[in-house]
């Protein structure tokens, strides 16, 4: 059972770097033609800068969601590399499991947020396009953080991976 939790964690995982590299592409060409535009033709897109922050706020939740699958999120672990043995495990298995309620209650304050009226109503001025589609892609990397803590609470690593052994 634990196979296929790893293996559908590491799916997951692959969809969100896949996701990070498109929105990079896009942001990187929505800014490049944004100046060519600009300062060539004198002719800006008006919709660009609304778009690039959008697609900049979705890359950063995603990122650090994918961060926390490949165990790369940057942390203080000055008590787990103080402690030893069992007590490391156990404190290691205590801080992930207040992360994960810390955020499963990210999630439900999102979803409840997201799903209110007043956001579904949400226009953006500049594309005239709805922003609730914008807000779930960060309730949606909620949800996959959770997934991944999950994960890492019922399947942690053999070995807890610490900074001075990630650099060495």
């Amino acid at each position: 059972m634990s196979g296929l939790i790893t293996t559908l964690d590491r799916l997951v995982g692959k969809i969100e770097y896949t996701l990070l590299i498109g929105l990079t592409a896009s942001l990187t060409m929505i800014l490049a033609a944004q100046v060519v535009l600009r300062y060539f033709f004198n002719s800006p897109l008006f919709w660009a800068e609304e778009v690039a922050v959008q697609i900049l706020i979705s890359a950063t939740f995603i990122g650090v969601s994918y961060l926390l699958h490949t165990h790369q999120l940057v942390r203080v672990d000055l008590l787990l590399v103080a402690l030893r043995g069992a007590a490391a495990v156990w404190v290691g298995r205590l801080l992930n499991l207040v992360v994960l309620a810390t955020l499963l209650v990210l999630c439900y304050y999102a979803t409840d947020w997201i799903l209110r009226p007043e956001i579904k109503a949400d226009v953006s001025p500049t594309t005239g396009l709805p922003r609730w589609y914008n807000y779930g892609v960060l309730v949606g990397s909620f949800y996959c953080m959770c997934w991944h803590q999950l994960i890492q609470l019922l399947c942690p690593p053999a070995k807890p991976v610490f900074v001075e052994e990630a650099t060495a």
